[in-house]
């Protein structure tokens, strides 16, 4: 396809018959995925999607660019060789909070640690959606489910705390339906290094409504904070804000009157604020705070790839490669007949 040719949101649909659950959250992060595709640029046939097991892992059959649909948790594995292969890829990890975080939580914290450049997608419904809603690392305290009868006693892992404890450079929530999600996926797909997304996603079977406390109409101004780099850190119709307690070093909502945010004390984004953004991801509504969404911490570094070409680079300029000489390297013996 030639690069000037102008795209569409349809360009990036596949002939495949699009199989999740009606009403699953998939659905509205699929398209909200193929219509931010031709405003970021993407060219098909130099992106690629990969995935690894689950539900949202069937992702790659329904976009029209390259894609491997790989093996459990090691989704990360097999886009770090994709991109070192060609460092001119767009590449996406497609994944579930089973996916990532249990048997392949090693390989996500080792992609992340890295800066791959790469756009990681994590769909969190907090449930085994695929193999019929066992408890999950995200499902809460109580989650009654095929593998915990009488409720999980496990604590859950917060997905965003376990990538900023990992070495994030950037981190974002989103939910799936939300019109605000498209701008999360192009600020992830903006920054250069392992952009690390966590999408509240509602498996409408197994654990439908589990995000209504903050995603349900009647709670969402009250429950959702949607940041903005170098914007106050407002919520309610800007009648709310959030705080920073200097003394005990805690969050904390705290009421804006007449639109004067200053006087309330009111933090502005700062989204190159490690500290803060700890705090943000740890906000819960059964705590009396609203959920952080919207990107959260962003600071870039050089990635992973660009290290390994300068490298290759650097080493073709040296002494000819001699493999006998390696073999024979360090301590060495000859048995004789």
């Amino acid at each position: 396809m030639n690069e000037m040719t102008k795209l569409t949101p349809k360009d990036f649909e596949t002939d495949q018959e699009v199989r999740w659950c009606p009403g699953c959250g998939d659905y509205a992060i699929l398209k909200a995925v193929q219509r931010i595709m031709p405003e970021i640029g993407a060219i098909p046939e130099k992106t690629v999607f990969v995935s690894g097991i689950g539900c949202s892992s069937r992702f790659p059959y329904y976009m029209e660019t390259y894609g491997f649909h790989t093996i459990h948790g090691r989704a990360p594995a097999v886009a770090t060789g994709v991109k070192l292969a060609n460092p001119e890829l767009d590449v996406w990890i497609i994944t579930g909070d089973g996916d990532a975080l249990s048997i392949g939580g090693n390989h996500t914290m080792h992609l992340i640690r890295r800066n791959l450049d790469c756009q990681f997608l994590l769909f969190n419904n907090e449930i085994y959606g695929l193999t019929k809603g066992q408890y999950s690392p995200t499902s809460r305290v109580g989650t009654r489910s095929p593998s915990t009868p009488f409720g999980s006693v496990d604590r859950p892992v917060t997905p965003c705390a376990f990538a900023l404890g990992s070495g994030a450079r950037f981190v974002a929530r989103g939910i799936d339906t939300h019109k605000n999600l498209g701008n999360v996926l192009k600020a992830a797909h903006g920054h250069r290094g392992t952009s690390f997304v966590e999408i509240y996603q509602n498996c409408i079977v197994y654990n439908d409504d589990v995000f209504a406390p903050f995603t349900a109409k009647p709670n969402a101004a009250e429950n959702q904070l949607w940041v903005e780099h170098g914007k106050p850190m407002l919520f309610n119709g800007g009648t709310m804000g959030i705080a920073l307690d200097r003394i005990d070093l805690h969050l904390h909502v705290v009421d804006v009157v007449d639109g004067n945010w200053q006087a309330a004390g009111v933090l502005v984004h700062d989204e190159n604020n490690r500290g803060i953004a700890h705090m943000l991801v740890d906000m819960r509504v059964d705590q009396g705070l609203p959920i952080a969404l919207g990107v959260i911490y962003q600071n870039p570094a050089p990635t992973f790839e660009s290290a390994v070409v300068e490298q290759n680079a650097a080493a073709a300029k040296g002494k000819k490669p001699d493999l006998q000489a390696l073999i024979a390297k360090g301590q060495n013996w000859t048995v004789e007949a």
